[in-house]
């Protein structure tokens, strides 16, 4: 499907989608058994779900009931951060308006950095949202760097033109971070939810060859909450704006890539979200530990999506611990 010909998705209309479906509430369930009335399992499309079960699957608001308030409250709290630190540095890495980032420039020179890459199912929230995380790093000497790049529906639905957009930011960081102060050799990624999934497909990047960068330009990366392969996401109802095909669903699935991954991996996800997305973080690690690959699962108990998010601004939180370590930083 060409994202230019079809109707226009609202944002409330695109996260709905399986839950109203099954006319319910949204809460939390521990399984793929949604245990709605009137609800009759149909025909199984992926694993043991129905296709109810799995749009349910893909659509974090049919098991979180509080999304809105968590992220109200991280962009009051991205608000107050740049209050007090002060707006970060706006750079533009690409021509396209989209593709420029928000660097918040550690208080002195040589620190590591870490490469913030947001989620949004493919399609919302920019760098600005992710500010909250800012501070924690930035108090032990790390700058922290918030990407921007166009939402899928801009990009005909290829999410291969968003990685590559997120490429290259990556790539203008490592050869720039001198000049905001942070260290070349000590450049990290991390993402959460379909940033997680954006993060994971740049790890698994030639940067020597693509770019003429160390092949280790990137020495490590957090995928938070993250998909990482498509086959099941291009069956649910997120096939109404991605335009997939063969090609891009296996070139977008980095588990399929392993060989491509040369840093170690941090994978982490919260036990109250969907089945599908803690499912898509075991098998992930499953399949790089199998590879013989560096990697560490982290397992936030009784979070749900959005809190694990939220969780990267607490140095005590399961991702803000696991980006402290994996930058060699004291919590």
């Amino acid at each position: 499907m060409h994202l230019s010909t079809a109707p226009a998705i609202t944002r409330r209309a695109a996260l709905t989608v399986g839950a109203s479906l099954l006319a319910a509430p949204a809460f939390a369930r521990p399984s793929c058994d949604l245990g709605l009335p009137g609800h009759v399992k149909g025909p199984i499309v992926w694993g043991d779900l129905d296709q109810d079960e799995l749009d349910a699957a893909y659509n974090q608001e049919f098991y979180q009931p509080h999304t809105d308030a968590v992220n109200s409250r991280l962009s009051a709290l991205s608000f107050d951060l740049r209050f007090r630190h002060g707006y970060p540095e706006r750079v533009a890495y690409g021509e396209s308006p989209g593709e420029a980032m928000d660097i918040y420039k550690a208080p002195q020179a040589g620190g590591p950095v870490f490469i913030f890459i947001h989620g949004g199912i493919w399609l919302y929230l920019e760098a600005s949202s992710a500010a909250f995380a800012a501070e924690m790093l930035l108090d032990r000497g790390a700058s922290f760097v918030a990407l921007d790049f166009s939402p899928v529906n801009e990009l005909d639905g290829d999410l291969s033109r968003m990685a590559d957009q997120v490429r290259r930011g990556i790539a203008w960081v490592v050869q720039n971070a001198e000049s905001f102060g942070g260290d070349p050799g000590q450049v990290y990624i991390g993402g959460h939810s379909s940033g997680g999934h954006l993060a994971a497909v740049a790890l698994t990047t030639d940067w020597a060859g693509e770019f003429g960068l160390p092949a280790d330009a990137v020495k490590g990366g957090l995928c938070m909450s993250g998909m990482y392969d498509l086959a099941p996401v291009r069956l649910s109802w997120r096939n109404a704006y991605i335009a997939f095909t063969d090609e891009m669903e296996h070139s977008m699935s980095p588990q399929r890539h392993l060989d491509r991954i040369n840093v170690p991996v941090v994978v982490s996800y919260g036990t109250l979200e969907t089945p599908e997305f803690q499912r898509q973080a075991q098998d992930f690690v499953a399949a790089l530990e199998a590879a013989g690959k560096p990697v560490q699962l982290v397992t936030g108990q009784s979070y749900f999506h959005q809190d694990m998010w939220e969780t990267l601004g607490n140095p005590y939180g399961p991702n803000g611990r696991a980006a402290l370590q994996m930058m060699g930083l004291t919590p």
